[in-house]
C-alpha cells in the first residue's frame, strides 16, 4: 500500500512550486522510510525547474530536492544497517544497477546502465518517476542512505550530500593534500564548501572572483588568498600557479582565462555549469592541462566525505527557511542572494497536512 505525503511540486505551467499530495511506495524488503527534516536548495533544482534538464520531469510536475537529512521511521524486512529513529542523510542518487564496473567500485553516480536520481529519475522496479526531498516523507533503498554523524548539525549537513560530495570527488581524484595549490572559482553554495574541504586537506587555497565583496569571507572560510579575475595584472601574475581549479560558476563563462592559471599537468574541473561548451583543444596543449567535470559521487566517496567532515567539523554555511518560503528561496538563489546555501525546514508541511 502506498502512502500519501505533502511535497512542493513544480507544475509545468509555472515555475512556482505548490504544495501537492504525492504517493510514496510501500516498503520493499531493502527500503527505509525517512521523515525529511531539512533539504538543501541546489542550483540544479533551478536548472530542472526552468527546463534546462528536461529529462528530469515526467510531464506531470517535478518535486526537486536531492540533499536532505531526516529520521528513519520504518524499515523493510531485509534492512540491516538502519532502525527506526536513526538519523540519516540522503544525496543525489537512490539506486543503480549494482553490477557494472562503476557500481562495483562504489561510483554508482557513473552507473553504466544509468543511476536513478533522487528526483526526476526512473525507478528500476516499476518505472515511476522519482520525486525529491522537498517533501515530508521519502522512501529509498538502504544502500543509498548514510548514517548522519552525531557531530554534524542536521540542517547544515544537508548540503554536504550534493554540494559537499561534488567538491570532494575532484579533490580526491587529483590527490589534493599538503602543498597542493587549489583555486576555487566562485564563492557560492559549492565554492564555500570547496574552500573548507581543500583547506582541511592541507592545500594552499585561493578564491577566484569577479568582485571583491567576498574577500573577507574567503579568508574566514580557510582560503589564503583572493584573486580578482577582472584584474588583468592579478591574472598575469597568477599564470601557471594552480594544480587544480574547481570551477563552481553556474552561469556561462569563458574557460580560457582559468586554463591559463593552471600549472604543468594542472586540472580544471567544471562543476558549476557542466552544460557549457568547452574550449579549443589547443588551449589544453601547453602544459598538458586537463579539463574535466564531476557528477556528485557514489557510495564510497560519499561515506568518506561524511567521515572527513565529521572529523574536521565541516558543514555548510546556511540560511534556514520554512519550506513555505521555497519560492522565495529559489528566487533569491537565482539572484545570488544567499550566503551560502538555503536549507528548507520541512517540518512545517505537517501543519499544512492538518
Amino acid at each position: 500500500m502506498t502512502t500519501s505525503t505533502l511535497a512542493w511540486q513544480h507544475a509545468n505551467d509555472s515555475t512556482e512550486l505548490r504544495p501537492v499530495a504525492i504517493e510514496r511506495r510501500s516498503l520493499r524488503a531493502d527500503d527505509i522510510a525517512v521523515q525529511v527534516a531539512f533539504c538543501g536548495v541546489c542550483h540544479s533544482d533551478l536548472h530542472a525547474i526552468h527546463g534546462a534538464t528536461p529529462h528530469m520531469s515526467d510531464g506531470g510536475g517535478l518535486v526537486p530536492g536531492h540533499e536532505f537529512t531526516g529520521t528513519v521511521t520504518a524499515v523493510g524486512t531485509a534492512v540491516t544497517r538502519f532502525a527506526a529513529g536513526d538519523l540519516v542523510a540522503v544525496g543525489t542518487l537512490v539506486d543503480s544497477c549494482g553490477e557494472c564496473a562503476m557500481c562495483r567500485v562504489g561510483q554508482e553516480n557513473f552507473c553504466q546502465l544509468g543511476p536513478v536520481s533522487t528526483y526526476g529519475g526512473r525507478d528500476r522496479v516499476d518505472g515511476t518517476v522519482t520525486k525529491g526531498g522537498y517533501s515530508r516523507e521519502y522512501v529509498l533503498r538502504e544502500r543509498f542512505a548514510y548514517r548522519l554523524p552525531a557531530s554534524l548539525d542536521p540542517a547544515a549537513a544537508a548540503p554536504l550530500m550534493c554540494a559537499g560530495i561534488t567538491m570532494w570527488e575532484p579533490l580526491q581524484a587529483v590527490g589534493v593534500g599538503r602543498g597542493s595549490r587549489v583555486a576555487i572559482a566562485g564563492l557560492g553554495g559549492l565554492g564555500h564548501l570547496g574552500v573548507k574541504l581543500a583547506a582541511a586537506l592541507g592545500a594552499e587555497v585561493t578564491v577566484l572572483s569577479r568582485t571583491g565583496d567576498k574577500a573577507d569571507d574567503a579568508l574566514a572560510l580557510g582560503a589564503e588568498d583572493f584573486l580578482l579575475t577582472t584584474d588583468d595584472d592579478q591574472l598575469r601574475l597568477a599564470r601557471g600557479r594552480f594544480d587544480l581549479i574547481l570551477d563552481t560558476i553556474a552561469a556561462d563563462h569563458d574557460l580560457s582565462p582559468l586554463l591559463r592559471l593552471l600549472a604543468l599537468d594542472g586540472t580544471l574541473s567544471v562543476v558549476g555549469n557542466p552544460l557549457m561548451s568547452g574550449p579549443r583543444i589547443l588551449e589544453l596543449t601547453a602544459g598538458r592541462k586537463k579539463l574535466t567535470s564531476n557528477g556528485t559521487g557514489g557510495t564510497k566517496g560519499t561515506s568518506a566525505m561524511l567521515a572527513f567532515c565529521a572529523e574536521h567539523g565541516i558543514t555548510a554555511d546556511i540560511e534556514v527557511l520554512p519550506s513555505t518560503r521555497v519560492n522565495e528561496a529559489l528566487t533569491r538563489l537565482e539572484k545570488g542572494d544567499v550566503r551560502y546555501r538555503f536549507v528548507l525546514d520541512m517540518s512545517d508541511l505537517a501543519d499544512l497536512e492538518s
